[in-house]
């Protein structure tokens, strides 16, 4: 089977939802001409011009804004915003808006909006372009968050997101998208279910996004020494698929969080919560969580490594649970 990026994953699954559906548009700064700041609408504009490929202003209240009043009246917009960063300044439109119209209309309204956007660290944009905020969206009841960590998923999910009534932020990781892996060429829809990657007996490490690679590298190391991990790729962390998880630390009975955010109302304690509610009586010690430093994302590159969770923190995390 052929293998594609991430990037291009994405570009082809832009070029199915609009191939297939009259009503999908996309705008965004710098997304038309240029191809946008993830180079994933590059040919956009040649092949289904510019009433459905459109370039905005710098403006994300205004974009958001757009879209979701497109969205209202039976189109199916997805708006592109350069960087996960920037979601504060149209915080207003996600959190107020598109996450409540469906509700206070009860429900004669539908919002099917994707927001497209990247997050992470580990390429040297900077504090203010390379973090991973998806525990503030995802405590605003009424909005999806979705978070894929590899080209077969990011092809599937999207095209789920775009058909789905519902508000999607899709977050994609920066550091993913030279990445490749086979991607069937057909149509297809990867649902919000979480997916076991790799199977394991000792204990369960649960992740998401680019961290599903580093935790699948530790399992592996991990498993020649004599450890069996089973690694959970959670996908998206609203809705959030906790069935796999749980079934999983009945069997292990040890259970680590592996994200890049900090770790400080980190989704991770979501995670780690919920397994201890409704999974306590199989745990035989706490729920771990590997994590960045609660601090800002260093510019410096030596730094900037030291603050992205690797492989050999996992390693020392399942250790210490394991001890």
């Amino acid at each position: 089977m052929r293998k594609l990026s991430m990037r291009q994953a994405v570009n082809e699954a832009l070029h199915i939802a609009f191939n297939s559906d009259e009503n999908v548009l996309t705008i965004g700064e710098d997304i038309a001409v240029y191809g946008g700041q993830l180079r994933c609408s590059y040919d956009l504009l040649d092949n289904f011009g510019g009433e459905r490929v459109r370039d905005t202003p710098i403006s994300e209240i205004a974009i958001v804004g757009a879209g979701i009043g497109s969205a209202m009246i039976g189109r199916r917009p997805i708006v592109e915003l350069s960087y996960m960063d920037f979601i504060g300044v149209c915080f207003d439109q996600i959190l107020n808006q598109a996450a409540k119209m469906r509700y206070m209309y009860g429900g004669r309204v539908s919002i099917p909006l994707v927001i497209r956007t990247q997050c992470g660290a580990g390429l040297g944009n900077g504090a203010q372009h390379s973090q991973s905020l998806e525990n503030i969206l995802s405590h605003v009841p009424g909005i999806r968050v979705v978070m894929p960590s590899n080209a077969y998923d990011a092809k599937g999910l999207l095209l789920h997101a775009i058909r789905d009534n519902n508000p999607v932020v899709f977050v994609e990781h920066k550091a993913l998208y030279k990445r490749k892996c086979e991607v069937p060429e057909e149509p297809y829809e990867v649902s919000y279910e979480s997916e076991v990657k790799e199977a394991g007996e000792d204990i369960t490490i649960i992740s998401y996004s680019a961290m599903v690679d580093v935790s699948l590298k530790a399992a592996k190391k991990l498993k020649d020494e004599g450890i069996s991990a089973e690694v959970i790729d959670i996908k998206s962390i609203e809705p959030l698929d906790m069935a796999p998880i749980l079934k999983s630390v009945e069997k292990t009975g040890h259970a680590i969080v592996v994200h890049e955010a900090v770790k400080k109302s980190g989704f991770g304690g979501e995670i780690a919560a919920q397994i201890q509610e409704f999974a306590f009586d199989y745990l035989k010690k706490p729920v771990l969580r590997v994590t960045a430093p609660d601090v800002p994302v260093p510019f410096a590159r030596n730094l900037e490594m030291a603050y992205v969770p690797d492989e050999e923190q996992v390693i020392e995390a399942v250790k210490k649970t394991l001890s």
